[in-house]
């Protein structure tokens, strides 16, 4: 298997895709070198786990440098690799010029994150360059309180059309339908992808969390790298919150677990 992970000219390959060069804009400042990044060391980082998917550039210093945000729904795979082509070419980037990968890990649907971490591991492999997987349920707290909201704070993410899952504290616990989340008194309260099954004011910090989600990813990612904690491939998994579309649950409880064996 080749680890070609580009075509002529230096940008990723599609179904049905030509791979010209796309127009120049001005360049992107020079970033500075983290141990086990590229010298030319551009951070793309990415997450498909809500509706909103978005792709983000950003240097070895942790600086949001630019970023792509669009509706996906369920259909992350038609536009990823576009988006990333569009983004590299707007600062005259080859894919080359990356060097290091960072990647959403959910909680989120199957379809988004399959296709998110998939085109994260397959960019990081073709390279050569490092993975780091971020958590995305914690990188959208950590962009709900740089927005300005009060501690503590409870993300509330769908999990199908009436389940919810509640992320808090560093833990994930699924909410069935009818179920109304039990939080200490003072909680914040952020919603994701909830509209109309969620109060409105917990909508809208959501809005307001996914407006600094790309900041907080690169940001994040690049610290693990400057630590030298990059993940491997193999163990990077998503945290899913609904099955695979035809496949139906069979009973039983849900438990949720990071161990990866």
């Amino acid at each position: 298997m080749s680890r070609s992970a580009t075509s002529g000219g230096g940008r990723l390959a599609g179904p049905g895709r030509a791979t010209a060069p796309g127009p120049a804009s001005a360049p992107a400042p020079t970033p500075t070198a983290l141990p086990g990044v590229s010298a030319r060391g551009w951070i793309l980082a990415l997450d498909t786990a809500s509706s909103t998917a978005l792709v983000a550039l950003g240097d070895t210093a942790g600086r949001l440098i630019d970023e792509r945000t669009w509706r996906a729904g369920y259909r992350h795979g038609e536009e990823l690799l576009r988006r990333i082509d569009e983004l590299l070419a707007s600062h005259s980037l080859p894919v080359s010029a990356l060097g290091a990968i960072v990647a959403g890990t959910g909680p989120g649907a199957f379809t988004g994150l399959r296709v998110g971490l998939a085109t994260a591991k397959g960019l990081a492999w073709g390279l050569g360059r490092p993975l780091v997987g971020v958590p995305t349920g914690e990188a959208l707290l950590a962009a709900t309180a740089e927005a300005g909201a009060r501690p503590p704070l409870a993300l509330l993410l769908p999990a199908g059309s009436s389940d919810r899952v509640l992320v808090r504290d560093g833990s994930v616990l699924l909410l069935t339908g009818g179920v109304e989340p039990d939080l200490p008194a003072g909680t914040t309260l952020v919603a994701v992808d909830l509209d109309g099954r969620a109060p409105e004011a917990a909508s809208s910090l959501g809005r307001a969390a996914l407006a600094g989600l790309g900041a907080v990813l690169v940001r994040l990612g690049a610290a693990r790298l400057a630590a030298g904690e990059p993940d491997d491939l193999a163990r990077v998994v998503p945290e899913y919150v609904t099955l695979p579309r035809g496949v139906r649950e069979q009973g039983g409880e849900v438990a949720w677990s990071r161990d990866h064996r």
